[in-house]
C-alpha cells in the first residue's frame, strides 16, 4: 500500500493509527431491519479485538446450533471496536439469555427474530470512527487535504486487509494458480487477493494519469450504490452532470475468464496491467471468475474531523459496503 500513488501528493501529516482498539470504531449499516419474527435471531453485537469468524462460531456453541447456522454481512476488523449483526437460526429453540454470552470482549446489545439468515454482502455500508495520534505535520495542508476528500473522494484502493500478512495472499494466489492445493475457504481469499492486485495496479496507473475521478476513452461506468456498469459510449454532458453528482463512478476490472468491457485508451490500459500480471490474470480465468467491475472513486459521507489536543485528530465518516477506511486516512497521513 506505501507503494501506491496518492491523489493529492504525499499526506500532509504522520501518526499512528489503532495505538488501542478503541481508535479504530467501525458500525455496519445493514440498511434493513430486523422483520420481528421467524426462527432466526438477529444480535446486534459489539465486539473488542476480536475475530468475526470466532465470534461466529462461539454464539453458535452458545446456543447449541452448528456454525452453518449463523451468518454474518461481512467481516469486521480484529484490532478495533466494531458493532455489527450476526444471525443465529434456532430452528424452533427459544432464544438463550443473550446477556450470559461468556465472553467480556464480547457484548450482545440487542436481539430481535427474523425471517432469512444474513447473507454475506448484505449491508449498506459501514461508519467509522477513527482516532489518529502522535500526529505531526501541518495541520493547515492537512485540512486542505481534508477538503479536498470531502470534495473530490479519494481512490478506491482495496487495502492492505485484502492481502494478508505482510501481503503475502498474492504469493499464496500464484501457488495456488500453480497447482498447490488449499481448503475452499482460503482458496475464496486467494481469489479475491489475485484479483484486488490487478485492480489496485490499474487504479494506480490511473491515479498516475491524474484519470481516477475522470472518464479516459473507452470507459465502463459503475452506477453509485450498485454492482451495475454500463458502457463505453461517448462522454457527454448527460455523463458529465452524473459524475459531479457522483450518480456514477469510473470504473476497474475485476478480473475474470473473457476480455474487460472496456475500449479505447480505458480498455489497453487494463490489457497491459492484464498481460503485466498475466499468472494471475490466467488464474482468475481458469477459475471460472467473471469480468466485473469496482468504482475507481470512493466518496466518504458525512467527512468529520476533530482535534481531541495537539497531537490527537478524530476523523469520522461512513463508506459503502467494500471500502476501506484506510484509504481514506492515506491520503491525509502517513500511518507508521
Amino acid at each position: 500500500m506505501q507503494e501506491l500513488p496518492h491523489a493529492f501528493g504525499e499526506p500532509p501529516l504522520t501518526a499512528r493509527l489503532r495505538s488501542a482498539p478503541e481508535d479504530f470504531q467501525v458500525e455496519e449499516i445493514l440498511g434493513y431491519d430486523a422483520d420481528g419474527a421467524g426462527e432466526h435471531a438477529l444480535l446486534w453485537v459489539e465486539k473488542r479485538g476480536a475475530n468475526t469468524d470466532w465470534v461466529a462460531r462461539e454464539l453458535a456453541k452458545f446456543a447449541g446450533v452448528p456454525p452453518v447456522a449463523v451468518g454474518y454481512a461481512g467481516l469486521k476488523d480484529r484490532h478495533a471496536v466494531t458493532r455489527q449483526t450476526f444471525s443465529v437460526q434456532l430452528a424452533g429453540k427459544p432464544d438463550p439469555d443473550w446477556s450470559a454470552f461468556p465472553h467480556a470482549e464480547v457484548k450482545v446489545l440487542a436481539a430481535t427474530r427474523h425471517s432469512r439468515k444474513l447473507k454475506r454482502g448484505a449491508l449498506r455500508g459501514n461508519r467509522f470512527v477513527l482516532v489518529l495520534r502522535e500526529v505531526q505535520g501541518d495541520r493547515g495542508a492537512a485540512e486542505q487535504a481534508l477538503q479536498q476528500i470531502a470534495a473530490r473522494g479519494v481512490p478506491n484502493y482495496f487495502g492492505e486487509q485484502r492481502f494478508g500478512r505482510e501481503g503475502g495472499n498474492v504469493a499464496q494466489a500464484r501457488a495456488m494458480f500453480g497447482g498447490r492445493r488449499v481448503d475452499r475457504d482460503q482458496r475464496s481469499f486467494l481469489l479475491s487477493a489475485a484479483r484486488s492486485q490487478i485492480f489496485n495496479s490499474v487504479l494506480a496507473a490511473r491515479v498516475e494519469r491524474g484519470a481516477w475521478d475522470s472518464p479516459l476513452d473507452g470507459e465502463i461506468w459503475s452506477l453509485a450504490g450498485s454492482r451495475s456498469w454500463f458502457g463505453p459510449e461517448p462522454f457527454n454532458a448527460v455523463l458529465a452532470e452524473r459524475l459531479a453528482r457522483a450518480d456514477i463512478h469510473p470504473s476497474g476490472p475485476l478480473w475474470g475468464q473473457g476480455e474487460p468491457p472496456s475500449q479505447g485508451e480505458a480498455g489497453a490500459l487494463e490489457r497491459e496491467i492484464g498481460a503485466a500480471n498475466d499468472d494471475l490474470a490466467a488464474g482468475l480465468a481458469a477459475a471460472r471468475m467473471d469480468q466485473e467491475r469496482r468504482p475507481l472513486r470512493l466518496l466518504p459521507k458525512d467527512l468529520r474531523r476533530r482535534w481531541l489536543g495537539d497531537d490527537a485528530l478524530e476523523l469520522s465518516f461512513e463508506l459503502p459496503a467494500g471500502a476501506y477506511a484506510t484509504v481514506v486516512v492515506r491520503e491525509v497521513a502517513s500511518i507508521a
